[in-house]
């Protein structure tokens, strides 16, 4: 059961730095996602993994469940969700902004690699590519 679940949890980690590492705004709220589950569950098999056993140690009981990482990971779903939402707003009004995912305002994956500060906003409006972004900047 131990190396199952330290198997999902490495399996979560992996999947998740490598979104988190992608270029596309939603790839990285997903990454992060998985990044909070893969702790949740690290929290919760912190706390033993054990069948039928109570949180509360008794006379009668032959062990015990510690129940603090159980409440640690109920807070932190409930903290995660909430900035999850918040997350997944502000990308999204980038998004509608710039009529673009990418973290770096590309249009296509084939453009020239540019730096975000010589990014050539001054171009020819009728030449595809890249345009200057709608809204106030400054």
């Amino acid at each position: 059961m131990e190396a199952l679940l330290a198997l999902a949890i490495g399996f979560q980690t992996t999947a998740g730095l490598y979104l988190v590492l992608r270029r596309r705004t939603y790839s990285v709220v997903i990454g992060t996602a998985l990044l909070t589950y893969a702790v949740n569950l690290f929290l919760f098999a912190s706390g033993r993994l054990a069948v039928g056993m109570p949180p509360i140690y008794s006379a009668e009981a032959h062990g015990y469940t510690d129940p603090l990482p159980q409440a640690l990971v109920l807070t932190a779903i409930v903290i995660s969700f909430g900035m999850t939402a918040v997350v997944v707003l502000i990308a999204l009004g980038a998004y509608l902004e710039s009529d673009t995912d990418h973290i770096d305002l590309r249009r296509h994956p084939g453009e020239l690699d540019l730096d975000p500060d010589e990014i050539p906003w001054e171009q020819d409006p009728t030449e595809p590519g890249l345009e200057r972004p709608k809204g106030d900047f400054g």
